[in-house]
């Protein structure tokens, strides 16, 4: 399976999901000044399966009815958040199917103190 990363998505996430697909990033495809809807024709265009993003409002700003690839959206693109839910983002990229639409909730980065949480 040919799987595209978004370049919002951090490098780490490549090399953690292992080498079971070929990933690569729109950066190294040289595709990296290319906007959403261009993109994903691009991606199309050049055989990729899945395009995987931290860009969740994408589901709302493109018409992905007759898409050919598949879309996976991450709710977050903080490394830290995401190292947690390896797991569930492989399983997200395995199970995906041409035109579909997978929002994968890794949680959100917040920077709000809890009510409980002293402050400094």
């Amino acid at each position: 399976m040919k799987v595209l990363f978004d370049q919002n998505l951090p490098h780490k996430l490549r090399t953690s999901l292992g080498s079971h697909h070929e990933i690569v990033t729109a950066a190294y495809m040289g595709w990296g000044e290319l906007k959403n809807g261009e993109l994903l024709q691009t991606a199309e265009a050049n055989g990729m399966d899945v395009f995987v993003t931290g860009d969740g409002s994408l589901e709302f700003e493109q018409n992905l009815s007759g898409r050919l690839l598949a879309i996976v959206a991450l709710s977050t693109n903080n490394w830290p958040i995401i190292k947690n839910h390896i797991a569930r983002i492989r399983a997200a990229i395995d199970g995906a199917k041409p035109g579909t639409f997978q929002a994968v909730d890794c949680g959100r980065f917040s920077r709000k103190h809890s009510k409980d949480a002293p402050l400094e």
